[in-house]
C-alpha cells in the first residue's frame, strides 16, 4: 500500500475531476488524501473514502509575500502524512505544492497541466510579465519533481519549446475523462426528455447550450452577441448558459450581463446530464482550454458541437466531421456554423454520431482512469 496525495486550490477541481483516480487507487488498497481549500465539496470528498486536509491560498493574489505563505501552509498541510506520492493540480499548485514537497521531503512528486490560464489569452504588458513570472516558476518546478501531465498536445508542445521542462518527464493523458455511460442517451427515453423540456418551458425548441463557468475567456460575449442575432431570426430557437461566476477569476463577467441578453442563464447546476440531453448544438467559444470536460460529455451524448479552433478544443474537435471549430472571439463565425446546425439537423445528426465514436474511444474514463494507474506505477 502506498499514500497518495492530490493537491488543488479548489475542493470542487479534485471532486469533479479526480473522483474516479481516487476511488480506483482507494480500490486498490491505496490511502489517499486530498489536499485543499475548505470548500462545499470537502464532505463529498470524504465520502469517496479519502482524508481532507485543509490549508488556504489566495487564488487571485500575485503578492510576494502572500505567495510565500500559501507555500507555507501547503508544507504545513502535508509535512507530516507521510506521503509516497504527491500529484498536483492547476499552476500554483504544481509549483508552490512542488516546493513546499521538497521541503517536506516526499520522494515523488508529479504535476498535472490542465491549461496555461487566463494570463496567456492576451498580450498585454501585464500578462506578458506575469507570464515570465509562472514560466520562471514552472521551470524550477519541473526542475524539482518527477514528472508532469499534460491533457493537450499544444501545451507541452510550448513548454518543451520554451525549455521549461524535459522531454523524459512529459506524459500525455488527453482529459480527465468522461463516463460514458452516464453521459448516453440510451438513458433517455423520449417521454422523459420532454419531461425536462416541460420543466425549463423548452417545449418545440431547438435548443443550443453552453456549460461552461461564466468567465469572459469562455466566450461568454461573444455567446450572448450570437443569441442576439439568430433569436431575432429565428423564433423557435433558445439559447442556455448553464455555469456559475467565479469571483476568485480575473474574467469573471458580471451577474448584471449575465441576466440581461437573449441568453437564458441558469446559473450553476447539477442536473448538467439532463440538460445536456435535452440541448440539439453544443456550444464552447472558449478563448484557450486544457482539455475541456463539457466538450466530452457533449460528445458522449451524441451532440454536434461548435467550438474555437484552440488549445484543448481541437483536440475533441475534428473540424467537419464532430463538429465545426470557429477563430477564438469571431461571432459572426460562430454564428454561421451554429445556424448551419439549425437548418440542417441531418448533419447534426451525423456529426452527433461522429462524436460519440471519438468520445468512446478515446475519452472514456474507464480508459483514462488505467492510464493514470499505470503512469503511477512507474513510480511505485
Amino acid at each position: 500500500m502506498k499514500t497518495f496525495a492530490f493537491l488543488s486550490h479548489l475542493d470542487l477541481n479534485l471532486y469533479v475531476f479526480r473522483a474516479p483516480i481516487i476511488k480506483e487507487l482507494l480500490k486498490r488498497g491505496h490511502k489517499v488524501y486530498a489536499i485543499c481549500p475548505k470548500g462545499d465539496k470537502n464532505q463529498a470528498l470524504e465520502e469517496i473514502g479519502c482524508e481532507v486536509i485543509n490549508y488556504s491560498i489566495d487564488r487571485k493574489s500575485l503578492n510576494p509575500f502572500a505567495e510565500k505563505r500559501s507555500i507555507e501552509n501547503i508544507y504545513c498541510a502535508i509535512k507530516g502524512l507521510s506521503i509516497d506520492i504527491l500529484h498536483t493540480f492547476t499552476a500554483k499548485p504544481n509549483i508552490y505544492g512542488t516546493l513546499a514537497a521538497k521541503k517536506a521531503g516526499i520522494p515523488v512528486i508529479l504535476n498535472l497541466v490542465e491549461g496555461l490560464g487566463s494570463f496567456y489569452v492576451k498580450d498585454t504588458v501585464k500578462n506578458i510579465l506575469v507570464r515570465n513570472i509562472i514560466e520562471r516558476l514552472y521551470k524550477k518546478a519541473f526542475r524539482l519533481s518527477d514528472g508532469c501531465v499534460f491533457v493537450n498536445t499544444s501545451d507541452p508542445e510550448y513548454m518543451l519549446q520554451k525549455r521549461l521542462i524535459k522531454k523524459e518527464k512529459v506524459k500525455i493523458i488527453k482529459s480527465v475523462g468522461v463516463d460514458t455511460k452516464k453521459f448516453s442517451m440510451k438513458n433517455y427515453s423520449e417521454d422523459r426528455l420532454l419531461e425536462i423540456r416541460k420543466k425549463l418551458k423548452l417545449e418545440n425548441k431547438i435548443v443550443v447550450l453552453m456549460v461552461a463557468r461564466a468567465i469572459w475567456d469562455k466566450g461568454v460575449k461573444e455567446y450572448y452577441k450570437v443569441a442576439d442575432t439568430l433569436k431575432s431570426k429565428y423564433k423557435n430557437v433558445e439559447f442556455l448558459l448553464v455555469g456559475g461566476t467565479d469571483l476568485g477569476n480575473h474574467s469573471c463577467a458580471s451577474e448584471e450581463f449575465l441576466k440581461n441578453g437573449s441568453v437564458q442563464w441558469l446559473d450553476h447546476r447539477d442536473d448538467i446530464v439532463d440538460i445536456t440531453a435535452i440541448s440539439d448544438i453544443y456550444v464552447l467559444p472558449s478563448y484557450r482550454e486544457g482539455l475541456p470536460a463539457t466538450l466530452m460529455e457533449a460528445s458522449s451524448m451524441a451532440k454536434p458541437i461548435v467550438t474555437t479552433d484552440t488549445f484543448g478544443c481541437r483536440d475533441v474537435i475534428d473540424d467537419g466531421l464532430n463538429g465545426f471549430l470557429v477563430p477564438v472571439r469571431d461571432s459572426v463565425k460562430l454564428a454561421e456554423k451554429i445556424e448551419i446546425l439549425i437548418n440542417d439537423k441531418d448533419m447534426g445528426k451525423a456529426m452527433g454520431q461522429k462524436a460519440l465514436e471519438k468520445a468512446q474511444n478515446e475519452f472514456d474514463v474507464r480508459k483514462v482512469v488505467e492510464q493514470y494507474m499505470e503512469y503511477y506505477e512507474k513510480f511505485i
